[in-house]
């Protein structure tokens, strides 16, 4: 690969200034993230999402593919930088790097600017507290058709790596937007979704409501479950059956039941 970039100090600007990005408030001010893996890379690229700078290390390769994917991303005119080994082991945020990292604008759609099929689908988290929750839903989301995510609450921040690293570059290929409470819903209201509010020990069960009409699911944080605003304005408060001693399900697990029963209703013989 001609014109690449070696990088052989750990004490390079720019592997500070990446080391710098793990941080939130870093993010924002630079307005970029980091984006590790072969697999979130890989995957950004085929949703054809432009990086800023990319950094490999051959020596950490665990993808007989990767090669080829940083040959893709320079030919594009990204700069790339080759790295020893030291050097990538101090950017990286992993346990076993892959030797794969790229700095990425930041992620995220404004509200206003969403723009959705006829009855759509929609997941809205509140207050989620764990990188890897969110990344798991956004998973689910992909999965089942979801037309867009909104985040409310700032506990976690969808360019959190590990954000990214959990829904495997699926903020690259669905709408994702952060808002406030208010902010959605007004935005609900205003496109005529109806609110599922998950909640235990509602009166609905969650196969009781029709979800082929535009449909947003609400789930909570892992702790405290939903605030009071979301449970009181939304349009049903759905409850799934617990026959056990726990009166609630992990967050991820709960918007997949209720994201599947959509599937369910709207596509027939699945």
């Amino acid at each position: 690969m001609e014109n690449r970039l070696n990088i052989v100090s750990p004490q390079n600007p720019r592997v500070k200034a990446a080391v710098k990005l793990r941080k939130s408030k870093n993010r924002q001010q630079a307005g970029q993230t980091l984006v590790e893996g072969f697999r979130e890379i890989l995957r950004a690229t085929e949703s054809n999402w432009k990086f800023n700078e990319l950094y490999f290390c051959p020596e950490l390769y665990l993808d007989t593919d990767a090669s080829k994917l940083v040959s893709t991303i320079h030919e594009s005119g990204i700069p790339v930088f080759q790295c020893s080994e030291p050097v990538f082991r101090k950017m990286s945020y992993r346990d076993t790097p892959d030797g794969l990292m790229a700095l990425s604008p930041l992620v995220g759609e404004k509200l206003a600017e969403l723009k959705l099929p006829p009855n759509p689908l929609v997941l809205i988290a509140e207050d989620l507290e764990k990188p890897g929750n969110l990344g798991t839903l956004l998973r689910t989301a992909d999965a089942t058709g979801v037309d867009a995510v909104i985040v409310c609450g700032h506990k976690t921040d969808i360019n959190n790596p590990n954000v990214i690293r959990a829904s495997i570059g699926t903020l690259f290929f669905i709408p994702v937007v952060e808002a406030t409470t208010e902010e959605t819903l007004q935005w609900l209201e205003k496109h005529k979704i109806q609110s599922l509010a998950a909640v235990p020990n509602a009166s609905n069960k969650y196969t009781e409501i029709d979800m082929c009409r535009g449909t947003a699911i609400i789930v909570g944080s892992e702790d405290k479950g939903l605030a009071f605003k979301w449970i009181n304005q939304a349009t049903h408060q759905v409850g799934i059956p617990m026959l056990g001693k726990n009166d609630s399900l992990n967050v991820s697990t709960a918007a997949a039941i209720l994201l599947y029963e959509a599937i369910r209703q709207r596509h027939k013989g699945l």
